[in-house]
Order: C-alpha cells, then sequence, then structure tokens
C-alpha cells in the first residue's frame, strides 16, 4: 500500500484531537515557562543521577563534566528545535524569473533523534516545490529540515512537518518530501540490523499525480511505489 494512502486511512479513524497530536510534537502547554539555563541546571542533576545510579565515578577527569555537557547538548543542540524561538525565517521572494518547474533540493544531511530511545536518526532528506508565484531560499529549505529533525521525533512526523512548513512559507500545497534514514534504535540495539533504512514520504498537491510524483522520485533514483 502506498504510504500517502496509508496515512490517510490510517488517521481517517482517528477525530481530530488525536491528528493534531500525531502531527505535532507533543509538549506541554509550560514547556517553555523556565528559562533555557534553567533547563541546563536541571538536567545536568538528572544525568549525573543516571551516571550514579550506573555506578559511574563522577570524580574521573573524564567524567565530571559529562552531566552538563550532555545538558548543553540537549538544549541548545540536538534538541534546540523544540523551541519555536530557533524556527528559521523563511525568507521568501518573488518568482520574478518565472521559473514554473519542480525544483528539487537533494541530499540534505539529517540528525534527529528517536523519541522512543533518544537515539540517533542518521540520513537525507530530498525536498521539492512548485512555485505558485513564490520562492525560497535554497538554504532555508536546509534549515527548516534541520529545525524539525533537532527533537525527539518519529520519522513520519517529520517528513510531514517539514512539507506542511513549506506549505506554509511558500502558500502552495505543491511541496514533497523524502527522507531515507538510519535509526539506530534498529541499528545498534534490538534487532542490531546495521544494513536497513526507512523510507518515509509526503506528497501535497500537484505531486500527488502520478507523472509529477514519478518526475520527483526519478531525480532520487527512486522507484515511484509510494
Amino acid at each position: 500500500m502506498r504510504f500517502n494512502q496509508f496515512l490517510k486511512e490510517t488517521l481517517d479513524h482517528r477525530d481530530d484531537d488525536h491528528f493534531s497530536a500525531n502531527m505535532n510534537t507533543p509538549l506541554r502547554e509550560n514547556a517553555f515557562d523556565i528559562s533555557d539555563n534553567e533547563k541546563i541546571k536541571l538536567i545536568e542533576k538528572d544525568v549525573t543521577n543516571i551516571l550514579d545510579t550506573l555506578g559511574m565515578d563522577l570524580t574521573d577527569d573524564s567524567l565530571k563534566g559529562t552531566p552538563k555537557r550532555v545538558a548543553k547538548m540537549f538544549v541548545n543542540e540536538i534538541f534546540s528545535g523544540l523551541n519555536p524561538k530557533n524556527m528559521p525565517n523563511p525568507s521568501t521572494f518573488e518568482n520574478k524569473y518565472k521559473y514554473n518547474e519542480m525544483l528539487v533540493e537533494k541530499n540534505i544531511t539529517l540528525y534527529s533523534s528517536c523519541e522512543h530511545h533518544l537515539l540517533p536518526i542518521v540520513g537525507r532528506a530530498h525536498v521539492a516545490y512548485i512555485s505558485n508565484g513564490t520562492v525560497i531560499g535554497l538554504s532555508k529549505m536546509n534549515r527548516i529540515v534541520d529545525y524539525y529533525a533537532k527533537r525527539p521525533q518519529v520519522q513520519e512526523r517529520l517528513t510531514i512537518q517539514v512539507v506542511k512548513a513549506l506549505q506554509d512559507a511558500l502558500n502552495t500545497d505543491d511541496v514533497a518530501c523524502v527522507i531515507d534514514a538510519k535509526h539506530l534504535c534498529v541499528n545498534m540495539r534490538g534487532i542490531r540490523d546495521i544494513e536497513s533504512s526507512t523510507v518515509t514520504a509526503e506528497f501535497g498537491g500537484t505531486f500527488k499525480k502520478p507523472d509529477v510524483k514519478k518526475e520527483f522520485l526519478g531525480y532520487l533514483n527512486l522507484d515511484a511505489t509510494f
């Protein structure tokens, strides 16, 4: 079954509240009531407790700075996409050169974290759109992918969030995204399969048409089976 068809049929059986919770990263309403610095201090204590419980000697020179390093990494780097203040400004411009064909940004480097085990997701995102009068800076496409990736994620949600953000910025439904990534929760634990990767896709507007979808996937050297 094609991914889009599966997703639609699945969500058709859910109420609106469940739909919203699944399309948006689950956050409490008071998620930003405390500052980043306060979060770092709290997380540092929690990481200290975890390492201490595991039996690590936190007086060792190699370990004594680890709790603070991890806390700063969580807040300022790998989970910085949780904070709306870090959302990139999606600068758009009038399409004065009247380019009306597909624009594809391939092989956008993607680093994210699985929200089930907080292990890395590493891969590539491929994004495309067809202008209806507005274009976006190429680097902004990369930054939008990076912003939504920098949070605890599931790949399906990430794919949809990237498409929705670009649709809003470009004021068009004609946006598509394919992500091909390895999940270390599969590669290094559980089944420990280091060869498999996960591919997800979201096609909006005219990208749902078989010929347009085929053209996009052709640029990526992927079979049009989504």
